[in-house]
């Protein structure tokens, strides 16, 4: 279930974004009082697909919607950036490539490395927002402003365990490649090749003050 990557995405899917990101409008409505922006909380539909026309996920046959709060890292990059400026009510169709979704890793045996993800997504709700977690200064244990690979694997591990009871072949996977993911977390977000990673380096959730 694409949910539970969702979890983690803000670590674990960090890429650069130099692909192009298409947006498609397949209904808008004709009154639109407001439009979503960075900081609100979106309540959406969604069914994702590969470029083959395979289903991995979709929130309809759960009947269950989806919210989160768009630019915060919740989601991945192609979300936080096709789903602004958007009406309730409102429906679009989002070509994501690799870079805005899950790069070369992939997500577990759902959605292969280097895939282009398709979304038709429906607005819902655009709800007050909840106060962005800052997940550098959960990482940071020692408080140091600094992250070490012991801080990122603890931290990873807790998250993990958090959502193993679900048992879907995502966390399985995630669990296994533990060790990969915080080298690929390194690799990114250690511009300077310390060993460490400085709140300035880091680019998932973090406020201004440490």
């Amino acid at each position: 279930m694409i949910k539970s990557i969702i979890v983690l995405s803000c670590l674990v899917a960090i890429v650069s974004c130099e692909a192009e990101l298409k947006v498609e409008k397949l209904f808008v409505p004709e009154v639109c009082a407001n439009k979503s922006k960075n900081g609100d909380m979106l309540t959406m539909h969604y069914t994702g697909t590969l470029t083959d026309g395979s289903k991995f996920d979709s929130s309809l046959d759960r009947d269950q919607p989806f919210s989160f709060q768009i630019g915060s890292g919740q989601v991945i990059k192609g979300w936080d950036q096709g789903l602004l400026d958007m009406c309730v009510g409102e429906k679009r169709k989002l070509t994501i490539p690799p870079s805005l979704g899950y790069g070369d890793r992939g997500a577990g045996n759902v959605i292969p490395g280097g895939a282009t993800l398709i979304f038709e997504v429906e607005l819902l709700d655009i709800g007050n927002s909840h106060p962005t977690t800052n997940v550098f200064k959960e990482i940071d244990e020692n408080h140091d402003n600094q992250l070490s690979r012991e801080e990122v694997s603890e931290y990873l591990k807790k998250q993990m365990v958090a959502v193993e009871g679900q048992e879907t072949e995502e966390v399985k996977n995630m669990l296994k490649e533990h060790d990969k993911l915080v080298e690929e977390i390194f690799q990114h977000e250690d511009k300077d090749k310390n060993g460490l990673i400085s709140h300035d380096e880091f680019s998932g959730p973090k406020h201004d003050e440490l």
